[in-house]
């Protein structure tokens, strides 16, 4: 097996459904996306090696959501706010340690 292109690989759904089911779009999906990766950018922890941050359609746990998933480890969180997503970012893309606190079983 070979190494990942990035170290970690991170997935924020941002679906929107138009049959006002819950849905991840609508819990400020894509604009936590670019909380991160600002934060990301600016900690100069993007690009090859590092870390990768995506938008992605519909992940299939809205009910569960907001939803996150960090690659490699397949680790898939919720959260509600920035201070959440700083958790995400401090201990698990930073130090390699899951929030468990957020993280959905």
């Amino acid at each position: 097996m070979t190494d990942p292109y990035y170290k970690h690989h991170v997935f924020f759904c941002t679906n929107r459904r138009d049959d006002g089911a819950r849905c991840c779009g609508d819990a400020g999906g894509q604009r936590m996306r670019d909380y991160l990766k600002k934060k990301v950018k600016h900690a100069n922890l993007n690009g090859e090696g590092k870390c990768r941050i995506n938008s992605a359609g519909c992940l299939d746990r809205c009910d569960e959501g907001p939803v996150v998933v960090v690659y490699p480890e397949g680790v898939w969180y919720t959260y509600v706010d920035e201070a959440d997503i700083d958790e995400i970012f401090e201990q698990h893309l930073k130090q390699g340690r899951i929030v468990e606190r957020l993280r959905l079983k």
